[in-house]
């Protein structure tokens, strides 16, 4: 199955993994959680205590607003959807999602307000 790994503070990575979920609770350190936060067959695997757990911040969640809804924490998986299972992401939306993550976010509270950045190289 191919899939989009983002790390937090990297640049995606495309890897092909077995789909078992003894292999997507490795890649996100724990237990996994689903949603499904896009318009298209896209599924988002992250781990379920990202937050609990204090995992560093990755990636934010934005509504059709664009305002920050959640922070994803710890390293994410993005897979396809095909019916009621995870799939390989086709060339396209690997393409679209490798450009749509390409730039790592850093995250400053400021005023009781979350403030992103993308991170510089």
């Amino acid at each position: 199955m191919k899939i989009l790994v983002v790390e937090p503070g990297r640049k995606p990575v495309a890897v092909e993994i077995d789909g078992t979920l003894k292999t997507m609770q490795s890649l996100v350190d724990g237990l996994i959680q689903v949603v499904y936060p896009f318009e298209e067959p896209v599924a988002l695997i992250c781990n379920e205590e990202g937050h609990l757990l204090g995992l560093p911040m990755n990636r934010g969640l934005w509504d059709e607003e664009g305002n920050l809804y959640d922070i994803v924490c710890g390293t994410f998986l993005l897979c396809g959807i095909s019916g009621e299972n995870f799939a390989s992401l086709s060339d396209e939306l690997l393409q679209q999602y490798t450009e749509f993550y390409a730039t790592p976010e850093v995250f400053l509270k400021l005023g009781g307000h979350i403030i992103v950045l993308p991170l510089q190289e």
